[in-house]
């Protein structure tokens, strides 16, 4: 049973469709980075898993239960997030802002500094919120977030204001989670870079629909490898590929095929030749996972 599960989710502001059919998997105990351009509808979604925003349309389950009126309270029990910018009193010092936290949930004392170590900020808890800089408030954030070791844990850009060592850091942290504390984790980003780095399940979105949802493995392999072939003939190489059982696609001006062991790619070159269709370009490409994320997201054109 999934962690999340979302049926029809739809959201709209007015006119607009901010979410539409939104039909998410979180699987237990993954890291499931949630992609897609800025205004794609990422934190409107979260917004809506954790009841904070109510949706137009389509249902929400977590832990297997209806995120409604009657159940918001119980679920939200086990959930630990950080959506936009973190919260916090800036005359307090972080470790108070935390022991409010921790009180007001009836946590263990002993969470707020197991938080403040986990998140780096043991020699800065006595210093005032008001004070840290745009990083130390984002790890702050998680820090109070992660007050209870949740089942499950919500990020919104969790990397926004960090130095690329605390970057790193908050890296390794989220990909520790799960093993460590048998945590569920959503972590939303623009950047394909930090969820490569970060994630095992992959959710992307684009305007609001969910156009890929599968591990990060899967989407690895939409990058494979092919040859582009270019001829003086494409047609009548494309005849000749055909007669040697080779199945090809054209692109533009070249001829597109599937990877091939060196001694086929050697007998194609010498029927070419053979058949006066003059060889111009042979060559192996690969499309990059920036290109695959540009192409879902409709950030270029291009077909996958």
């Amino acid at each position: 049973m999934p962690i999340i599960e979302t049926n029809g989710l739809c959201k709209r502001y007015g006119h607009a469709l901010s979410v539409h059919d939104l039909a998410l998997r979180v699987p237990e105990g993954s890291v499931y980075g949630f992609l897609g351009p800025n205004g794609a509808g990422k934190s409107t979604t979260l917004k809506m898993i954790l009841g904070l925003v109510r949706p137009t349309a389509g249902g929400i389950t977590v832990f297997g239960k209806p995120m409604n009126g009657a159940n918001r309270l119980t679920i939200l029990q086990q959930v630990g997030s950080l959506i936009e910018s973190p919260s916090y009193y800036g005359h307090l010092t972080g470790e108070e802002n935390l022991r409010v936290v921790q009180t007001l949930r009836g946590l263990p004392r002993s969470d707020v500094s197991q938080v403040l170590d986990l998140v780096r900020l043991t020699g800065q808890g006595k210093k005032q919120a008001a004070h840290y800089s745009l990083g130390m408030k984002q790890r702050l954030g998680l820090a109070a977030a992660l007050l209870g070791f949740p089942k499950l844990l919500i990020l919104d850009e969790p990397t926004n204001g960090l130095d690329p060592a605390g970057i790193q850091e908050m890296r390794e942290l989220i990909r520790s989670l799960p093993r460590r504390f048998g945590m569920t984790v959503v972590v939303s980003s623009h950047l394909l870079g930090e969820i490569d780095q970060m994630a095992d399940q992959v959710g992307i979105i684009r305007s609001g629909e969910l156009v890929f949802q599968d591990s990060l493995a899967a989407l690895h392999q939409r990058s494979e490898p092919h040859l582009a072939l270019k001829t003086t003939d494409n047609q009548k190489a494309g005849d000749l590929l055909t007669r040697l059982g080779l199945l090809w696609q054209a692109e533009g001006e070249s001829l597109l095929l599937p990877p091939l062991p060196d001694e086929r790619v050697a007998q194609l070159c010498q029927t070419l030749v053979q058949n006066h269709c003059g060889l111009l370009r042979l060559e192996e490409r690969q499309k990059s996972l920036e290109d695959i994320f540009l192409a879902l997201t409709g950030g270029k054109e291009g077909s996958l």
